[in-house]
């Protein structure tokens, strides 16, 4: 039997440890394609046993939750081996302590544990500021120990230095990082980092443009861009400077990447990994239908690593770039209305 390589982890404020590369589930909601249960689990396991043992979901990603559940139920005897990531998106339209718990309740019984490892909250509207109290009825069932980490997912800065002023305890903030969009780095990384407070990353591969399947390639519109990720990513290459600079970005990293014999992906992946406050990064999984285990390998690979001649390659063209911070604002401002934040 072939070693598996040892994947990094990361730990979290209350000693969760996390896989550094996390599968990320959002690609089993509808919104990519079909997906097979059945091939999705037996491909959760090939994921596991290549040492790929945490997983990202929510409870809006479709069947993402009871997928996992059933994953788990096949996998009993070696369920410790396995972390989740779930997200507490649809909270019901009245606060309470009951209604709070029967949510956090249903995401356990769809995923089959005894304890959420860990829930991160998102919310939408601002100038609705229930989020504190949501945030102080998970607290309590923190500490009933129905969940581990309390984390939550686009928040701005703002935001979550007004949560952690309340005395909430937060573990991560789920945000989109990546060499196209790094405003993480202008507000967000210096208060996470001043208390204690991992960011755990997705969009770092920009749905899949940021690969080499798109070098040299046309700019995709229309039915090219087929699936819910292309759509959304290809709009923040839009607003960071188009087409032909992402290609002058893909030609640069393709160089580098030579230099190392990986893949753009790698380069990409380990732009943000090597970011002190970055726990993890997301990369999607579409289960059943394809798989990059062994080219995620190479982003964590001890083999090699970018050094200041490679940034300085890659900070030639994100001069270039337009300012995303002012563009769009800050972390998590791209789900929210104008006005709202």
């Amino acid at each position: 039997m072939a070693l598996v390589p040892t994947m990094p982890t990361f730990k979290m404020r209350n000693g969760l440890e996390l896989c550094r590369i996390i599968n990320g589930m959002w690609q089993v909601s509808g919104a990519h394609g079909k997906i097979d249960p059945m091939k999705a689990q037996l491909e959760m396991n090939t994921y596991v046993q290549n040492g790929f043992t945490s997983f990202d979901m929510a409870d809006i990603y479709g069947p993402a939750e009871e997928i996992f559940g059933n994953f788990i139920k096949s996998f009993e005897a070696n369920k410790d081996l396995v972390q989740s990531m779930t997200k507490l998106v649809q909270v019901p339209n009245d606060i309470s302590m009951a209604l709070i718990r029967n949510q956090v309740v249903k995401s356990m019984s769809r995923m089959w544990v005894g304890r959420l490892d860990c829930l991160q909250l998102h919310w939408w509207d601002y100038t609705d500021k229930r989020y504190l109290d949501t945030l102080i009825c998970l607290s309590q069932l923190q500490s009933e120990g129905l969940i581990r980490e309390l984390s939550l997912t686009n928040f701005d800065t703002k935001r979550l230095a007004e949560i952690t002023g309340a005395g909430v305890l937060i573990s991560s903030n789920q945000v989109q990082y990546s060499l196209v969009d790094s405003r993480p780095r202008r507000m967000m990384k210096q208060f996470c980092e001043a208390n204690g407070i991992k960011l755990v990353v997705y969009g770092t591969l920009c749905g899949g443009l940021l690969t080499d399947n798109y070098l040299k390639k046309h700019e995709p519109r229309g039915p090219n861009l087929h699936t819910a990720s292309l759509v959304k990513y290809k709009r923040i290459i839009d607003d960071w400077g188009g087409w032909s600079l992402f290609q002058q970005l893909l030609q640069v990293l393709r160089t580098i990447a030579d230099r190392y014999s990986v893949s753009i992906a790698n380069i990409a992946i380990r732009s943000v990994l090597d970011d002190p406050v970055v726990g993890g990064v997301i990369v999607g999984c579409r289960l059943g239908r394809s798989q990059h285990i062994e080219d995620n390998y190479r982003s964590i690979s001890k083999s090699w690593s970018l050094d200041e001649e490679d940034w300085a390659k890659i900070n030639q063209v994100l001069a270039k770039s337009n300012d995303l911070l002012e563009k769009i604002g800050d972390c998590g401002s791209e789900y929210r209305a104008k006005g709202t934040f």
